[in-house]
């Protein structure tokens, strides 16, 4: 059983994580403007699923190991709070990315094609499965046993976060595309706005994470 703090604590986290523009969002984005609400939401459905696959595989995968490692533990927390640095400096150097997904092109698909686009996207993606390694296992309480179990419980919480987010995103991107193509400035800031918040949670990760 997850303590009810360390619940919100992940919650909290991952709704920050989430809601700044990333690859997923990006991807949906694109997908949103060139082929519609409907090819956006399908979109995060299929990358939703893929994400929550990796999961499962990082459960039964580092789960029983953390279980029975403090060092690895504490590893992983020092991995995953260095990796979200990295991220948010991509992220900040990389501001831009959000204009150039604006004006992307795609050819028209159907929607069980857009799907399986996102579901591969979502399952294929490294940075995902190295994401979820770092991070889940620093929610957990190892005391209270059946780590993969609680692994996979906080992942399902991520995973239903990201696809209200993300269908948000892919919803609104049709309708706030004209205003948010008139200023690259505004795309850039929302890009490096996100990027420091990301540093922060390293950061924080990193000086206050869990050891026991």
């Amino acid at each position: 059983m997850i303590p009810t703090t360390h619940l919100l604590a992940f919650t909290v986290t991952a709704f920050v994580l989430i809601a700044i523009p990333g690859p997923s969002v990006l991807f949906t984005v694109s997908r949103a403007i060139t082929l519609g609400r409907g090819a956006g939401v399908a979109t995060v459905a299929g990358n939703t699923v893929g994400a929550f696959t990796q999961v499962v595989a990082v459960a039964f995968g580092i789960g029983p190991l953390v279980e029975r490692s403090v060092a690895l533990f504490t590893v992983l927390k020092l991995a995953g709070a260095a990796y979200l640095v990295f991220l948010g400096v991509q992220a900040i150097r990389h501001r831009q990315s959000l204009a150039e997904a604006l004006g992307a092109t795609i050819e028209q698909k159907t929607t069980t094609r857009i799907v399986i686009d996102g579901f591969t996207v979502g399952v294929t993606n490294p940075k995902v499965i190295v994401f979820f390694a770092a991070m889940l296992p620093q929610f957990v309480d190892r005391q209270a046993g059946n780590v993969p179990v609680q692994i996979i419980a906080l992942g399902a919480i991520f995973a239903g976060i990201a696809l209200i987010s993300d269908s948000t995103w892919a919803l609104a991107a049709g309708t706030v595309r004209n205003w948010l193509g008139r200023s690259q400035r505004r795309l850039e800031l929302i890009g490096g706005i996100g990027g420091l918040a990301m540093i922060g949670i390293g950061a924080r990760l990193a000086l206050t994470g869990r050891n026991n």
